[in-house]
């Protein structure tokens, strides 16, 4: 008998896989990791995470854009958080 829980349509396959895609570089990881514990302006995730402020700026574009986090400025910080809840269930399954 096959397990439901697994039987995906098309688009939810596509979508999976397009998430797993996004969380394939760890630059992205690393500042996934840095968000986990609440909001950072840029300067905190670029000392949490070591990479360069061009790296952090290219990855935080990318994962705004995939609806992953949020941007909230404030005067001249932005300041970044989590909104995507399965980005946290699915790294800490894929982290065990």
């Amino acid at each position: 008998m096959e397990n439901k829980k697994f039987q995906y349509s098309d688009d939810e396959i596509l979508n999976i896989a397009k998430r797993f895609k996004i969380l394939s570089e760890p630059s992205r990881l690393k500042i996934i990791r840095a968000l986990h514990s609440g909001e950072k302006c840029v300067t905190e995730i670029i000392e949490a995470t070591g990479l360069l402020q061009a790296n952090v700026s290219k990855q935080l574009k990318i994962l705004e854009g995939e609806k992953i986090i949020r941007c909230r400025p404030n005067g001249l910080q932005r300041f970044y958080k989590i909104i995507d809840p399965s980005i946290a269930a699915i790294c800490s399954k894929a982290c065990v």
